[in-house]
């Protein structure tokens, strides 16, 4: 009697790589040889306008920002060598966490590593057995992850998903966990703040509304959100009008408008900051964020506090680029962030599409499944505060020759997301 097997690691692996290239689905590693701008320099391609950062508020080649961090290299040196509990505790970090919970207007918040590392901890640290974790369907991967850890640590722990921004299916699903019986703690409420690949953003006071309706706690990732909505860059919530105070915990990043170098946060009550010092295990078991970063993002939430005009800027800015986009033929998801998608539909035309507008000088990503749905592949252009109205103009030009190189075929389809799924950065 034969047994079959499935393939061996290096086949497999040769297969799977084999079916990307042919399907011109791989992705390639574009390399910038300088700092990250309103223009990159990029291998092979020279300068090109860069329309993929998530450098919101162009902070990331500030000359403060930049100055900051080597001023932190050359006080604390490269590394800290440990995790916080040990001897990996700095003192920008005790300053860069006050400015965060002052930004934010909340009693405490705590920093890690990513905003990644920041959502693991978050519900495998804060929840209990008898608790239910209610997600919306298109979170991030990394709340996805963290609950799927969460649940994995804490038996008993309970999870469901609600149909995205959809407050009538929320609301079922919170009156379904107060009448199960196994649901005997904390109701949690979890979303993205703005939606990284759709650019539409949650409806932060409905949630809250639904949440305390059932008793439940609100956790947002405002990552996308952080630096871009609002009148001041405070967040989603500002830009509802809704007090920080009514959200129980914020997770973020350092990553993306608040200087672009890395590391993430968890925002919020004293006692749940204290808890995650003393549980949470991506803190107790990896080394504290760099203090380089620690510098250079305080720094960075500094000139967003002193220069909030920057905000304004940004959105002049994306009023530009989603006008200058219709202009050129194609069809943009509507949204009030800086992110502006392009649906294309198929992968592979996706990617070539980005690929030929690298030739044109304009650098905007590709993505497809299985980041997105299959048949919902579109251009994602990420607009920043750095962007002279000149970048933009470039833009449109490469767009309008995009549209003669590949035809009329786009279109805008704010209903493509029926199912969950991980959510890149």
């Amino acid at each position: 009697m034969s047994i079959t097997t499935a393939p061996v690691f290096p086949s497999r692996t040769d297969q799977i790589l084999d079916s990307l290239r042919s399907s011109g689905q791989l992705k390639l590693l574009q390399v910038i040889e300088g700092p990250m701008d309103a223009t990159v320099r990029l291998r092979g391609f020279g300068e090109v306008v860069c329309l993929c950062s998530n450098n919101y508020l162009g902070l990331a080649n500030h000359p403060e920002v930049v100055e900051a961090a080597h001023e932190g290299l050359r006080r604390y040196g490269a590394g800290t060598a440990s995790v916080r509990f040990i001897c990996g505790t700095f003192d920008c970090h005790e300053r860069l966490e006050a400015r965060i919970a002052s930004f934010y207007g909340v009693e405490a918040a705590y920093t890690f590593t990513s905003c990644w590392n920041a959502n693991e901890a978050i519900f495998p640290t804060l929840c209990e057995p008898g608790d239910m974790i209610v997600s919306d369907e298109l979170n991030h991967a990394s709340i996805i992850d963290g609950i799927r850890l969460a649940v994995s640590i804490k038996k008993g722990l309970h999870r469901a998903v609600y149909r995205h921004n959809d407050l009538n299916v929320l609301n079922e699903r919170l009156r379904e966990a107060r009448a199960n019986s196994a649901v005997t703690g904390t109701l949690w409420v979890v979303t993205d703040g703005v939606f990284s690949m759709e650019g539409d953003i949650a409806d932060l006071p409905g949630l809250r509304e639904v949440c305390d309706r059932h008793g439940a706690l609100l956790v947002v990732d405002d990552s996308h959100g952080t630096g871009v909505m609002g009148a001041t860059g405070r967040g989603t919530h500002e830009h509802w009008g809704l007090p920080a105070s009514r959200v129980d915990f914020f997770t973020g990043t350092l990553g993306k408008a608040l200087g672009g170098a890395a590391g993430g946060y968890i925002a919020g009550s004293r006692a749940g900051i204290e808890l995650l010092i003393q549980r949470g295990r991506p803190t107790l078991f990896s080394n504290a964020l760099p203090c380089t970063v620690a510098c250079s993002a305080d720094k960075a939430i500094e000139v967003l506090m002193r220069e909030p005009q920057r905000v304004q800027r940004l959105r002049d800015n994306v009023a530009q680029a989603r006008e200058g986009i219709i202009r050129a033929g194609f069809e943009v998801l509507k949204s009030p962030t800086a992110i502006c998608p392009i649906i294309v539909h198929d992968t592979a035309k996706a990617i070539a599409m980005s690929r030929r507008l690298l030739d044109l000088g304009v650098f905007v990503i590709g993505f497809g499944y299985p980041v997105v749905p299959e048949g919902h592949a579109r251009l994602r252009v990420q607009i920043s505060a750095a962007h002279a109205s000149a970048h933009l103009r470039t833009l449109e030009t490469a767009l309008v020759q995009l549209r003669a190189d590949f035809g009329a075929s786009t279109g805008a389809d704010a209903r493509y997301a029926e199912t969950g799924g991980s959510r890149p950065r």
